[in-house]
């Protein structure tokens, strides 16, 4: 039987990305199950994580970082490794990092024989331009001892790129929290956001290459001709990655529509607590992203009973099947448009809104939590050997 392990879980920030949301589920489901589990990330506005946790959390110091990625991404580190310096916070029996950002942190302080080793989860790769931005990943992956994935797509990617094996461990959907049932924050939330009669279109992530916002930008345009109150909600955001000439591309492609102010709305980050009533509100999800670890945001739409267009691609193929969701084409605009009105008819939705609760209930944290189980005792008999 797993003894009752003590596990430093590590994120790249306190922000609701992905791979944070992923850490923090881990970190509860793990309590859940009896282990003791904190949540570390670098915290330079000293606010804590984006959500209040069953585990526990440490906002780790950070300074204010620049624009230049390489240089965050050393610092962040650096000040990951001052932290773990303290042999007080270093009582842990394993080590996990979530990302890039705090894989280089563990692997600094496994090379100066601060910890014996560490785990990594490989939720995405990146295609950098910049090498050195290429080199810091490639340490992150390969200086790990251990390696998890939340898909098959990057299980064999790991394989092709580094000839390292990882075990799945998938994602989960918290579906107490993400459902159909209102919960009366709806009305006020979209009185705060502006919004109209519809049809509402959200999509989760922030404007960003890899979310594909551009061509969905495109495809609303012409849902827009048959639609004309029909809204566009870009929800998120908050990334340490460097997005501004992505971003600027996009506004002037929406300065250029002539869309009316009011139409394509960007609200940042919501709180935890209203991004439940932000996927009723919605009408249908549109995640075309051409790059995902695994597409979270999917399930959540899903378990709250709205209908989703999402690529015809992996990751999204291995756990949403046929008649689950509306697939498009991400590299064609017309495609997801095409989607996007297929997935607003009554009879679609109405099939969707039923599908797509059992869809997420095949998806749960402590399934999650439990797949790493026999990788951290692997880690932890080393340390104590």
């Amino acid at each position: 039987m797993t003894r009752l392990l003590r596990i430093a879980l590590l994120a790249h920030s306190t922000n609701p990305r992905g791979g944070v949301v992923h850490a923090l589920e881990l970190g509860d489901a793990l309590v859940r199950l009896g282990f003791e589990a904190v949540v570390h990330a670098p915290d330079a506005r000293g606010a804590g994580f984006f959500r209040p946790t069953l585990c526990s959390t440490v906002s780790v110091p950070a300074a204010p970082a620049g624009a230049d990625m390489v240089a965050m991404v050393r610092q962040r580190a650096d000040e990951y490794v001052s932290y773990f310096n303290a042999v007080e916070h270093r009582r842990f029996d394993v080590f996990h990092a979530q990302d890039g950002l705090s894989g280089n942190a563990l692997a600094t302080l496994k090379e100066r024989g601060l910890i014996p080793g560490f785990a990594r989860t490989v939720h995405h790769l990146d295609a950098f331009r910049d090498p050195a931005l290429m080199e810091l990943q490639r340490r992150s992956v390969t200086a790990a001892d251990r390696h998890f994935v939340v898909s098959r797509l990057w299980q064999k990617r790991l394989d092709e790129t580094f000839g390292l094996e990882a075990v799945l461990v998938g994602n989960g959907v918290d579906t107490r929290q993400f459902s159909p049932v209102p919960d009366g924050r709806e009305a006020g939330l979209a009185a705060r956001l502006g919004l109209g009669s519809g049809p509402i279109v959200l999509s989760v992530g922030g404007v960003e290459p890899r979310k594909n916002t551009r061509r969905l930008l495109e495809a609303f345009l012409q849902l827009r001709a048959m639609h004309p109150r029909a809204q566009l909600i870009i929800a998120g955001g908050a990334t340490v990655l460097d997005h501004h000439a992505y971003f600027a591309e996009f506004e002037a492609s929406r300065a250029a529509s002539g869309l009316p102010d009011g139409v394509v709305l960007r609200p940042g980050p919501l709180a935890q607590d209203d991004m439940p009533a932000l996927y009723r509100l919605a009408d249908v999800l549109a995640f075309p992203s051409v790059t995902e670890g695994f597409g979270l945001a999917a399930l959540e739409a899903m378990a709250s009973g709205i209908p989703t267009v999402v690529s015809r691609i992996a990751p999204f193929t291995e756990h949403i099947g046929e008649g689950e969701t509306v697939w498009c084409d991400p590299l064609h605009a017309g495609s997801i448009a095409d989607a996007l009105m297929l997935a607003l008819q009554p009879d679609t939705r109405a099939h969707l809104a039923r599908t797509g609760p059992n869809v997420a209930a095949r998806h749960d944290w402590t399934s999650t939590a439990r797949a790493h189980l026999p990788l951290y005792e692997n880690l932890a008999e080393a340390i104590h050997a």
